[in-house]
C-alpha cells in the first residue's frame, strides 16, 4: 500500500502491453461504453485509463485490481457510470483519471484529488475560451511570452486538473503539482488537498517491469 496522494503517468502502449492486464478487468458497465468507441486509438486510450486507475486504487488499497470497486456517479443527474469516479468502500479516497492522445495519468490521494495530461505539442485554444477557463494571472505571465504555446499548456493541464479536483473544504490548502515527461512528450498536473505535495510515481511501480534506468 501507498500512503499519502501519488500520480503516475504512461503511454497507452506502456500499460495495454503489461502482462495481465486487459477488458477482463472492467466492470460490464464500463466494457458498454467501451464498445460504443468507434475509433480505435481513443477506445484503447480509454481502455488504458481505466486499467492504470485500477492499478493505483490497487496500490492505494492493497486489495487486487479487480477487487478495487471502481465506480463513476454524476454529481448532477445522479446517473451511474459517467461523472466523476469513486471507490464506494473507500469513501474518503479520492481517484481522477486522465487520458489524451496515446498518455494516460491516473491519481490516487486522501481526499479530493484531480489529474490532467495531454501532449506537449498540444496547443489549447482558442483565446476566447482560454479566457473563460484560465486564471487571468496564468493567461497574462502565458501570453507576455514570445511564444505562449507552453505556457498556455501548463496553464489549461493545471486548470483542468484543479476543476476535477472540485472546490477544496474551507480548512484544506490546495496543493498543485505540475511536471513534463520529456521521455513521453507530455503535460500533466495533479492537484490535491492532502498535507504534503503529490508523489509522482514511475510507470513501472504499478505496471511491473524495471525501473527507470534499468540495464
Amino acid at each position: 500500500m501507498t500512503p499519502g496522494a501519488f500520480a503516475v503517468l504512461a503511454t497507452t502502449r506502456e500499460v495495454l502491453d503489461a502482462p495481465g492486464l486487459g477488458p477482463h478487468l472492467l466492470a460490464p458497465w464500463e466494457l458498454r461504453r467501451l464498445a460504443a468507441i468507434r475509433v480505435p486509438a481513443r477506445a484503447d486510450d480509454v481502455l488504458a485509463a481505466r486499467l492504470l486507475l485500477r492499478l493505483c486504487a490497487a496500490r492505494a488499497t492493497g486489495r487486487p485490481p479487480a477487487a478495487t470497486g471502481l465506480a463513476q456517479r454524476c454529481p448532477r443527474c445522479g446517473g451511474d457510470g459517467h461523472g466523476r469516479p469513486h471507490l464506494p468502500a473507500y469513501p474518503g479516497l479520492g481517484v481522477s483519471v486522465s487520458h489524451a492522445d496515446g498518455l494516460v495519468a491516473a491519481a490516487v490521494a486522501p481526499g479530493p484529488v484531480g489529474v490532467d495530461v495531454e501532449p506537449a505539442a498540444r496547443r489549447p485554444g482558442p483565446l476566447r475560451v482560454l479566457r473563460r477557463v484560465l486564471p487571468e494571472p496564468d493567461l497574462r505571465e502565458a501570453l507576455a511570452r514570445p511564444d505562449p504555446g507552453p505556457a498556455l499548456l501548463r496553464a489549461w493541464v493545471r486548470a483542468e486538473a484543479r476543476f476535477k479536483a472540485g472546490p477544496p473544504p474551507p480548512e484544506a490548502v490546495p496543493r498543485l503539482r505540475e511536471w513534463t515527461d520529456p521521455h513521453r512528450a507530455a503535460v500533466a498536473a495533479v492537484a490535491v488537498t492532502t498535507a504534503t505535495a503529490p508523489v509522482l510515481l514511475p510507470p513501472s511501480t504499478v505496471l511491473g517491469g524495471p525501473p527507470p534506468g534499468h540495464g
